[in-house]
């Protein structure tokens, strides 16, 4: 898969955004990331896995412990590819409240 769908895919789920909305707070151990959530820690090392393919969180090593973090870089290329699709739609939109004001002026004709 190429990048913006290994973002796409990592950010489908509610957990995995939940886990960058928490990482957002700065960096934090596995255990303190597993925390908030009911389910297995097996279920939460996956969930950090597809988020460390898609470039979303880094792990580092900080003498006995493992520290999370955030890498937003990748968010960007979702934010641009959106962004293309804003210009399209808020055009198509324009078009459309355009239609409706030249009804209204045919109306009162």
């Amino acid at each position: 898969m190429d990048q913006l769908s290994d973002v796409l895919t990592a950010i489908s789920h509610p957990t995995r955004r939940a886990i960058i909305e928490q990482l957002t707070n700065g960096p934090a151990r596995f255990l303190d990331v597993a925390k908030p959530f009911d389910t297995a820690l097996n279920s939460v090392t996956k969930h950090l896995k597809l988020l460390e393919r898609a470039g979303l969180i880094e792990r580092k090593k900080q003498g006995r412990e493992v520290l999370i973090s955030l890498r937003a870089e990748p968010l960007r290329d979702v934010a641009e590819w959106v962004g293309g699709y804003e210009t399209f739609w808020n055009s198509r939109l324009d078009q459309f409240a355009q239609y409706f004001k030249d009804k209204k002026k045919e109306k009162k004709k």
